[in-house]
């Protein structure tokens, strides 16, 4: 998939360590670690943008979503995907990926995080935006089976038609 920029489910910390996270370091190269190390972290619920190294994509957006049990997380997942699709428009970018944030050892609910994530990007979008392509990789056919019928039940509620790509 070519996309402007991919979106890491990240720690707080910037340290890309296993999983997803992990594939990133090691298929792009250490430039993006040196450039999270130079950050220093952020917050929960922000997000920052560093090169994509050697990975297809030109950046990385790491978007620090929320670990259930710490409270506000609702908020705080709505704010890391806001703020990463924010930073995309900021590097005139005209596509990304997005992970089902929190979803994995962050233990997130997939059909609130879909619900979280699907509105937000829709609101987003019906702004005034340079981004022409938001798409969402989900792990498994149960993440894609609730995004899909989350994504219908927003575009119904608003009066727009869902197109298979």
């Amino acid at each position: 998939m070519a996309v402007d920029a991919i979106v890491n489910a990240a720690n707080s910390a910037l340290q890309l360590g296993g999983g997803v996270a992990g594939a990133i370091r090691r298929k792009g190269g250490p430039a993006i670690q040196a450039e999270c190390d130079k950050l220093g972290g952020t917050p929960v619920g922000t997000a920052v943008i560093t090169t994509g190294g050697n990975l297809k994509a030109r950046h990385v957006i790491h978007a620090v979503g929320p670990m259930m049990g710490e409270g506000d997380e609702d908020n705080k997942l709505r704010n890391a995907t806001l703020n990463s699709l924010q930073l995309a428009d900021q590097h005139q970018l005209k596509s990304m990926a997005f992970p089902a944030l929190s979803t994995g050892i962050f233990g997130y609910p997939i059909d609130r995080c879909a619900r979280i994530m699907l509105s937000t990007t829709a609101d987003y979008l019906s702004g005034s935006t340079g981004l022409e392509t938001v798409t969402f990789c989900l792990w498994g056919k149960e993440a894609f089976e609730v995004f899909e019928e989350t994504l219908r039940v927003i575009c119904d509620e608003r009066g727009l038609k869902v197109g298979k790509s």
